[in-house]
């Protein structure tokens, strides 16, 4: 019974572990603030919120008046989805 609690245990440590690296950018990825910097020159401004979520920067920003969400690539600094936000 013990080896069993254990065995959850560390299983459970494992996934947390996991889930926690996966909510890092990669060691190659740009620092946050040159890709704030360069939605700012694009005209997203003010930035409201932004998370690391699925290996992208999620990025919730007003342009022109607007709120937007765009998911950008932590590496290029590119955008690869801007929807207008609800």
């Amino acid at each position: 019974m013990k080896t069993l609690i254990i065995t959850a245990l560390f299983s459970s440590m494992l996934l947390m572990q996991t889930s926690i690296a996966a909510d890092i950018p990669q060691q190659d990825a740009q620092p946050l603030s040159k890709i704030v910097r360069t939605l700012e020159e694009q005209g997203f401004s003010p930035i409201v919120e932004i998370e690391f979520d699925d290996n992208l920067w999620e990025v919730e920003a007003y342009k022109e008046g607007e709120k937007r969400e765009l998911k950008v690539d932590p590496i290029s600094g590119r955008i690869i989805s801007d929807k207008k936000d609800d």
